[in-house]
């Protein structure tokens, strides 16, 4: 069985080390090449047309969405594979654009960016978990979704009761649960709602009647 050709470009070098010893463990991939910037990553490509390139984004010189867009529009058999320490919708969104095949970031473990390499080299996209949810959030707010219609029927009714005035161990307490899982249903309510204390989250309550104002 071929192994899985691969050229990894990032201006650190103890970066492409650990990448180098990661993939030493995997009998199915081999590292053909490293660059540390842009221009040197699409030199390289066509050089060893490699079937992977993972590929960092902020490098001096030349950065890794141009490189990226070069080497794809080059050679369009090579998958292009994002690793970067940036894990927003802007940056995955350019990634997309400039023709990587997948997106992953750097505090992905070992074997997640191994499954990536193979799923990008067999011809699919892989998303990181974490870029595939950025770029559905991003989505649903553009949409115009209700963040409430987020919420879980158990989160609606902790955001009621927090509300109401109830403290988190009266909640627990009242629902037969650990004051920690309140906590953990509070943060959750908080992320889906962008909303940042108690106040705020009183606010929103009244304003979408599940307390009265006077309750």
């Amino acid at each position: 069985m071929a192994k899985i050709r691969i050229l990894v470009v990032d201006d650190h070098a103890i970066m492409r080390d650990g990448i180098r010893a990661l993939l030493s463990l995997h009998d199915d991939v081999e590292i053909v090449g490293e660059a540390s910037e842009g221009k040197e990553a699409v030199d390289k490509a066509a050089e060893l047309s490699p079937d992977v390139v993972m590929m960092d984004i902020a490098m001096a010189g030349m950065d890794g969405l141009e490189a990226t867009r070069r080497i794809t529009k080059k050679n369009p058999k090579i998958k292009v594979l994002v690793l970067t320490q940036h894990d927003n919708k802007e940056y995955i969104l350019s990634a997309i654009k400039a023709g990587a095949a997948g997106y992953v970031p750097k505090r992905a473990l070992g074997s997640e960016l191994v499954s990536a390499i193979r799923s990008v080299n067999s011809g699919d996209s892989f998303l990181y978990p974490s870029a595939a949810a950025a770029l559905i959030n991003d989505y649903r707010h553009q949409s115009g979704e209700e963040p409430f219609d987020r919420l879980t029927a158990r989160e609606r009714e902790i955001l009621k009761l927090i509300a109401e005035g109830m403290t988190g161990r009266e909640i627990a307490e009242l629902l037969f649960i650990s004051v920690k899982t309140v906590q953990g249903h509070r943060t959750k309510i908080m992320e889906k709602l962008d909303l940042h204390n108690r106040t705020e989250l009183i606010k929103y309550a009244v304003r979408k009647g599940l307390v009265s104002v006077d309750s």
